[in-house]
């Protein structure tokens, strides 16, 4: 029985799982799949061939193909999923785990062998805290496992059957936690490892309500052209789609998985309204013209229906009366949400499978239907999806919406076509930043130069506020308090020290930070004694990310290294790219320009250093001097006002 239909408090009524039988241009072997791609290539020879990773029920394949590509490879390891990605593409869809060795070389062959133009997909990526990664790393080194983790390392299947096949472009899409982790460990590794293989690498987070799907969704999307191309990212819509345009043409129903509405019925259908509409029933056929399927929802408990009687899109779950509520409103503040029509929608989720109490019909008492989310999702209505409803709500939730990836394919397909070189690489823009901050010798911070965290830590908390002219005074001064136990032996000097430049509570901060310290028996100031501090509220997280980033011996792994985004290292990236946007997202794009700018590896140390440089000193908010910024040949600023040097 469906899970859905398990509560006491509504009729058990059983759904129906859809079959759906295969794309008429379905292989079953590797013999048929080259037979297939020959001949796409002779019929057709300026179509781009594509390979579907970790595709799902095909939304990206979907959206490729609206772009003018051809799909002829789909692999996910969820039955459903690859039923339906079987039932609408061409070729090769497998049921298999890309977590295995083996399947990866079998599937690199497969695309190698039939000369694949586009590799696209979203392997699952966890993020990883430095333990993990320490411990991963011990165990490789001692050969206690394999360096694939199958529960973490899909993007490592995803990056080696992109080593093996080394096709035209690359298009990867993801949440956008990956941009978010404190060192962003699995995506700065992805982009360097996809240039040394001869891509250029693009990365954005992009709204995906900005190309014309009625929801408010973010994605991460990466982008590696083969060739060192420049992919020119796509224009947004002029605006939104709200919540009525997707779904106000759909008739009414009621909720439960009745027999005459469920996968196999279908409910009449009137007509499209407004032109998204109309989109969406473009390719149902002409004797399907007045009807609707998958217009069903889940049954609606009597104490629901009186509950979502009661709301409007404002509505909280917390404003609910108590005998209406049957969760605690102190955590599920927003258990219960009704959508709003003339908004967008709330970001459609696998987790709409186990519950629709975040998508409440905006008029109607109910939860909304498979076509209402497929419809959000920018599924057209002749679009179906294998098995029962709750795993067609698992496919929509899952998938990428099929207008992002035709704006996204439409813009791979340019830049192959034009085949304008990119600018240079994050490992050459880092390598250019290092060697300017090794050979720079007047610094505006001269403690990020210091031997240890320590120093910097000394240097953020009691000199990064004077002037240039007591910095470089008192700087001397308080260098040789390398370690905590340093600090506390020259106590008094400190302290005059801190009273000379009226710093005295900053003076009193590293005397209790120090002791604490040497309590817990550090001689020296590790990454995790750093941590703490900040976990304890004794050090400001930026200094403590400042102080793991900078110091000789401050790193001993390259991908501990944070990616820190102030206004002064934000300032620099976002005039680099020429994308003042990035200003405002700060924990978003800002942090994407800033990794784009020190790529990843040993020199990204220095290179992250050099920009805060480059950003207190030299590319100020008024006048900045380009002329002296190791940057200036390739910074869309400098070209923009001519402040380029010869």
């Amino acid at each position: 029985m469906d899970p859905d239909t398990s509560h006491s408090a509504t009729k058990q009524v059983r759904s129906i799982a859809l079959r759906l039988s295969h794309h008429p241009e379905h292989v079953s072997d590797a013999e048929g799949f080259a037979l297939l791609c020959a001949r796409l290539r002779r019929d057709q020879p300026d179509r781009l061939l594509v390979a579907d990773l970790f595709s799902g029920a095909g939304g990206l394949s979907y959206g490729l193909e609206a772009a003018g590509m051809r799909v002829v490879f789909g692999a996910d390891h969820y039955s459903e999923a690859n039923a339906t990605h079987a039932h609408h593409f061409a070729g090769l869809s497998v049921d298999w785990d890309l977590s295995e060795v083996g399947v990866v070389e079998e599937v690199a062959a497969l695309l190698r062998e039939s000369r694949i133009d586009v590799l696209a997909g979203g392997p699952p990526c966890q993020p990883f805290s430095k333990a993990g990664r320490s411990g991963i790393r011990h165990r490789v080194r001692e050969g206690l496992r394999d360096p694939i983790d199958a529960r973490r390392d899909l993007w490592r299947s995803y990056l080696e059957v992109v080593r093996l096949s080394m096709p035209r472009a690359v298009i990867m899409e993801n949440v956008p936690d990956m941009a978010l982790d404190r060192e962003m460990f699995i995506l700065r590794s992805m982009a360097l490892d996809l240039e040394h293989l001869g891509y250029s690498v693009s990365t954005r987070i992009v709204q995906t309500s900005d190309y014309g799907v009625p929801q408010h969704r973010q994605r991460l999307i990466l982008v590696a052209l083969r060739h060192n191309l420049e992919f020119v990212w796509p224009e947004p819509v002029e605006r939104p789609v709200t919540l009525r345009q997707a779904i106000s043409d759909l008739p009414s129903v009621q909720g439960g998985w009745h027999i005459a509405e469920n996968r196999a019925g279908f409910q009449t259908y009137s007509g499209a309204i407004d032109p998204f509409q109309r989109e969406m029933r473009a390719r149902v056929p002409r004797t399907h013209a007045g009807r609707i399927y998958d217009h069903v929802t889940r049954p609606v408990r009597e104490d629901d229906l009186v509950a979502f009687d009661l709301m409007d899109n404002t509505t909280r779950y917390s404003d609910l009366p108590a005998e209406l509520r049957r969760y605690r409103s102190d955590i599920f503040d927003d258990k219960y949400k009704r959508l709003d029509y003339d908004s967008v929608s709330r970001t459609i989720t696998a987790h709409i499978a186990k519950d629709g109490y975040w998508y409440i019909h905006p008029e109607q008492n109910r939860t909304i239907t498979v076509r209402e989310a497929a419809r959000i999702q920018t599924f057209p209505d002749h679009f179906r999806f294998a098995g029962t409803p709750t795993a067609a709500f698992k496919q929509i939730g899952n998938a990428v919406p099929p207008r992002l990836g035709e704006a996204i394919g439409g813009a791979v397909a340019a830049a192959i076509r034009s085949s304008h070189p990119a600018g240079l690489s994050r490992e050459d823009t880092a390598a250019l930043l290092d060697a300017w901050w090794r050979t720079t010798v007047r610094v505006s911070m001269p403690w990020l130069k210091g031997a240890t965290r320590w120093q910097v830590v000394v240097g953020e908390l009691l000199l990064e506020r004077s002037s240039q002219l007591v910095r470089e005074a008192l700087w001397p001064v308080v260098r040789d308090w390398r370690e905590p136990a340093d600090t506390l032996s020259a106590k008094d000097a400190l302290i005059l020290v801190a009273n000379w430049i009226n710093r005295q509570s900053a003076a009193e901060q590293l005397i209790r930070i120090a002791e604490s310290l040497i309590l817990a028996d550090a001689e020296s100031v590790s990454l995790v004694a750093l941590d703490q501090a900040v976990l304890d509220g004794a050090l400001p997280s930026g200094v403590g990310d400042l102080a793991t980033l900078a110091g000789d011996s401050a790193i001993t792994d390259d991908d501990e290294l944070p990616v820190i985004v102030n206004q002064a290292i934000l300032r620099v990236a976002s005039r680099y790219a020429n994308d003042l946007s990035r200003a405002k997202n700060k924990n978003s794009d800002g942090r994407l320009a800033v990794a784009r700018l020190i790529g990843f590896g040993r020199p990204s140390r220095n290179a992250h250093v050099a920009l805060l440089e480059i950003g207190r000193s030299i590319c100020s908010t008024k006048d900045p001097e380009c002329s002296v910024c190791p940057l200036v040949r390739t910074c869309a600023y400098a070209a923009l006002h001519s402040l380029a040097t010869d």
